[in-house]
């Protein structure tokens, strides 16, 4: 496995400071997965407040001042009650997942496997798009109310395209200046153009192989809705958590916790049909080839690991 995204093209940038985490918001842990377009708000609201917890180093103040749904805003924002607090953030980057966002019209239209020149791909792409930006919103909002400077940031408007499905152009600056001036960006799935196929669907599990391959963090959180990687789906009997996995120069893994006999052929994974980003088996594969660069990688349930650091 390689350490790099194949062929990609980053854009030489100046990191002025150190990134110190990349954050992937599972899909199905800020969605209802099986219900179309529905936003998991308990399990959001419990993220942002763990993610204040995590970046924050004050108090923090409230940046949402846009009417939402079932928000009350203020229209008058205490200026100087603001300028008192001030706002200073950690170096992090946030990546989500869709969830039940954009599988739908991804899957339904064939975006994935392209095809731009078809009516149907067309409006899938276009369709698909609107379902995953409307989702970035509400994640970025969260953040925000939270006090979390947060930018959302999406790949087709950053330029990013694939060939063949592998990220070959990606630029980066706009994350690495929205970085270096105290925001935290937040990027998404994306639908985006290929070069060989017109478009395709790029995950959130290879946004963050290919970021933190650039920016090279002290650690990657992908956070789920379950407590890690099972030896099969965690919703079958007698599923065993797989604690601690070694990746070697190779870039192939194995499992180190707990000490199973051929646990490597036991491991059974499955892809919801829907599902137009590979689902468990890629983020298992990005994972291990962040870990390759000697990058810590932990792949928890939501709420877990964040306050620890």
């Amino acid at each position: 496995m390689e350490s790099k995204p194949e062929n990609s093209t980053p854009t030489t940038t100046t990191h002025n400071k150190r990134l110190r985490c990349i954050v992937k918001l599972g899909g199905a842990a800020v969605t209802c997965k099986n219900d179309f377009e529905r936003i998991d708000e308990e399990n959001l609201r419990a993220i942002a407040v763990q993610l204040r917890r995590a970046m924050l180093l004050g108090e923090g103040v409230g940046m949402d001042w846009s009417k939402g749904e079932g928000v009350e805003v203020d229209r008058f924002v205490d200026a100087d009650e603001i300028g008192d607090r001030g706002v200073e953030c950690r170096e992090f980057v946030v990546v989500h997942g869709a969830g039940s966002f954009g599988h739908f019209q991804a899957s339904k239209s064939g975006v994935h496997k392209g095809g731009l020149d078809l009516p149907l791909v067309k409006a899938g792409f276009v369709a698909t798009r609107i379902s995953v930006t409307s989702l970035n919103l509400e994640i970025v909002r969260a953040l925000a109310r939270e006090g979390i400077p947060s930018i959302g940031m999406s790949p087709f408007s950053c330029g990013w395209s694939t060939t063949e499905r592998k990220i070959i152009s990606a630029d980066v600056s706009a994350v690495t200046d929205t970085i270096n001036s105290g925001f935290v960006p937040v990027l998404h799935g994306d639908a985006v153009l290929d070069h060989s196929q017109g478009c395709t669907i790029l995950s959130g599990d290879l946004i963050i192989r290919h970021l933190a391959n650039i920016f090279r963090p002290e650690y990657v959180v992908f956070l789920t809705d379950v407590f890690g990687v099972y030896d099969r789906p965690p919703s079958e009997p007698d599923a065993i958590l797989l604690r601690e996995i070694a990746v070697d120069e190779e870039g192939s893994w194995t499992v180190v916790q707990p000490k199973l006999p051929n646990v490597k052929n036991q491991v059974k994974i499955t892809v919801a049909a829907h599902d137009t980003t590979g689902g468990m088996v890629t983020k298992i594969s990005e994972a291990a080839a962040i870990a390759k660069l000697g990058i810590d990688v932990y792949i928890v349930k939501l709420l877990i690991m964040l306050s620890r650091h």
